[in-house]
């Protein structure tokens, strides 16, 4: 493989499921487990150790990315379909919450990057929004915010860090938390580096029919101001591959059945536009079937 090449394929893997959540980032499963908490913050025990959280989840689930045909297309062979298996849970505190997941994608194929898309790689996000201490009125709901996303083939690796704020907003069936901060980056192909900012936010809203539990959530991420190593020939010209822009997005859209107390299922609606390796919008379905511990 060229070195242009393997420049397209490293970029694609090193953006994949970047903050994402869940896929990608704090999916139903921690929205309702924290609205749980909140409704019951009254009957927590004054008296409880700092460290023993007033909820935990967890849960395994199996998914399926199908890229659409003109995602693949425009990729030139750089996005394949393929399946990943997520462990993922999340702890509240007095003091904030802790999330994280672990993806391993692709699994029983071989570490080779030379056959990336192709390979198998493993990923890990853990995020932690800390409270302000001795916050008052809104500035209760403020939080410090640190999210951290490492990906790891066997010939690269990619860490993508943000510090910045979060605000969160929950109600008796809705759950929301944006965020900004300082976007920081360190890959096989790049010196670390600060590359701008991010924003973004996630959500998630639940709701019955027909006797059933649904939700729908949606995690989204916008970088901005990035760094002109990472999209700029020295010349000025812009780069023949990878996001090619200062800015980038990305995110997913999706809904729950959720079948019982431990089995849902979902569907999401996976798009990108100037991130994933990629300067052309790129668009996806995710299928996932879910075990709540």
């Amino acid at each position: 493989m060229n070195k242009r090449k393997r420049w397209i394929v490293t970029l694609f893997l090193g953006s994949l499921l970047m903050a994402g959540p869940s896929l990608w980032a704090k999916e139903a499963s921690e929205a309702q487990a924290e609205i749980a908490a909140y409704k019951s913050e009254g009957e927590q025990e004054a008296s409880k150790p700092w460290y023993k959280p007033d909820f935990t989840w967890n849960d395994v689930n199996i998914n399926y990315l199908d890229w659409s045909d003109g995602s693949e297309r425009r990729g030139a062979g750089n996005y394949d379909d393929f399946p990943y298996i997520e462990l993922e849970g999340g702890a509240g505190w007095g003091w904030g919450e802790f999330y994280f997941f672990t993806d391993w994608e692709n699994p029983g194929k071989g570490f080779d990057a030379d056959k990336a898309p192709r390979d198998s790689r493993w990923v890990i996000k853990p995020i932690l929004d800390i409270n302000i201490p001795k916050a008052k009125g809104w500035m209760k709901n403020v939080q410090l915010h640190i999210q951290d996303y490492y990906l790891y083939g066997k010939t690269f690796h990619v860490n993508n860090l943000v510090i910045g704020l979060a605000y969160k907003y929950i109600s008796d069936n809705f759950f929301m938390r944006p965020f900004v901060g300082l976007h920081y980056m360190h890959d096989s192909f790049h010196e670390s580096l600060w590359n701008g900012y991010m924003g973004g936010w996630v959500f998630n809203y639940d709701f019955r029919l027909f006797n059933q539990k649904f939700s729908l959530s949606n995690w989204h991420e916008f970088e901005w101001d990035r760094d002109e190593s990472t999209y700029l020939n020295p010349d000025g010209s812009r780069q023949p591959f990878g996001d090619r822009s200062s800015w980038g997005v990305q995110g997913a859209l999706a809904a729950w059945w959720h079948v019982n107390e431990h089995f849902s299922g979902g569907v999401q609606y996976r798009y990108a536009w100037h991130k994933l390796g990629s300067y052309d919008y790129l668009t996806g379905v995710i299928y996932t079937l879910k075990y709540n511990f």
